[in-house]
């Protein structure tokens, strides 16, 4: 007989059916299992899967002392999406909070992937932070510190141009040749601030009471005295003043006409600018031209009318106080003129090719400026 337990002979045949019974009750109980487990494995399959947490992106702003921030604007960019399910783009999505009154912020419902903050704060200098961030990952910054803005101001200081004047003119009045002589009327600044009105006569005070313009002026008389030059003067002792008198005028007057009154009056400027680059030949001529031309307060070039008028002035000026038979006609003035715009062509040149080299306390011309 087959079965799960075979036939029991003998003295035990009165357990046969027991047995027999616990072998079906056996049997049920193995299908009844199965049955039961195969229905739980299929309603746990029919249960709905939970969602996935969300993820979310946070950290707390603080002062580089460590007080929270508030206020501060965060932009979060991601190049994903979080929740519509498009795919990714190369336009990043971004989303705006502030930090609360505890300097926290937070972004919930971020999509995972690469991301991107963007802190800035009035007063605090901005700052970007960048991380990944994975499904259901709650990513906490530690504390994000912000540092102090600099203040960076660019401030234009413009110096008043007759200060700036001012200051080249202290320069020129150091230059002498050989260190002893005045030779103030020379600017080797070639885009020197034109002089005011006030310094232009200040320069010609400071040249005609210079110790050394005195000396040489004492000279010229004596030299005149030993020639009986103007003899209508006489000799000894007055007709020494007289000669030292009408030099000393000659110097006042042909100074403040040609370099101080018509100068102001024309706004033109009575120095000379050192040219000092380019070739011998361009330098030659230019000062050759400085003689009848000069630069205008305007910073042009144009004709020297104050220095033509100046010496014209002076020499019917000097009628007044030089010998009746010294005096010379209005046609011998304007051959005087004419010699005078010959010497100061010479000058010029001498000027330009040699007592740059003897002038003390000269500043080095700049060949880079204009």
């Amino acid at each position: 007989m087959t079965g799960l337990i075979p036939r029991i002979k003998g003295p035990n045949r009165y357990l046969r059916y027991p047995v027999r019974a616990a072998n079906w009750i056996f049997v049920l109980w193995i299908a009844v299992t199965g049955i039961w487990s195969d229905t739980a494995s299929f309603a746990q399959s029919q249960q709905p899967q939970s969602e996935p947490h969300p993820a979310s992106i946070s950290a707390t702003v603080v002062d580089p002392d460590g007080a929270v921030i508030a206020n501060v604007k965060v932009i979060l960019a991601q190049p994903g999406t979080a929740s519509t399910g498009l795919p990714v783009t190369d336009t990043p999505s971004k989303r705006e909070t502030l930090s609360d009154g505890d300097g926290h912020f937070v972004f919930s419902d971020a999509a995972p992937g690469p991301f991107q903050l963007s802190l800035a704060a009035s007063s605090f200098a901005p700052l970007e932070k960048s991380g990944v961030l994975h499904a259901g990952e709650d990513f906490v910054f530690p504390q994000i510190v912000l540092a102090v803005a600099r203040n960076t101001i660019n401030v234009e200081v413009l110096v008043p141009q007759e200060q700036v004047a001012q200051d080249e003119i202290r320069v020129e009045e150091k230059q002498r040749l050989l260190g002893v002589f005045p030779n103030f009327y020379v600017s080797y600044i070639p885009n020197a601030v034109p002089l005011t009105t006030k310094q232009k006569f200040e320069l010609a005070w400071k040249t005609t009471i210079d110790p050394v313009s005195l000396v040489v002026t004492g000279a010229v008389a004596g030299i005149e005295q030993a020639d009986n030059a103007f003899s209508g003067y006489g000799q000894g002792a007055q007709g020494y003043a007289k000669r030292y008198g009408a030099a000393y005028a000659d110097l006042v007057s042909g100074t403040f006409l040609g370099s101080a009154i018509f100068p102001s009056l024309l706004k033109q400027d009575p120095r000379y600018f050192y040219k000092g680059t380019g070739s011998r030949k361009s330098r030659f001529f230019y000062a050759i031209a400085n003689a009848v031309i000069c630069k205008g307060d305007n910073g042009h070039w144009q004709p020297n009318y104050s220095f033509i008028l100046g010496d014209l002035a002076a020499g019917g000026l000097s009628n007044l106080y030089y010998p009746a038979q010294s005096r010379n006609g209005v046609t011998l003035t304007f051959e005087n003129m004419g010699i005078a715009v010959g010497g100061g062509a010479v000058g010029n040149v001498v000027q330009e090719f040699f007592l740059r080299k003897l002038t003390a306390h000269a500043p080095a011309p700049d060949p880079a400026k204009p």
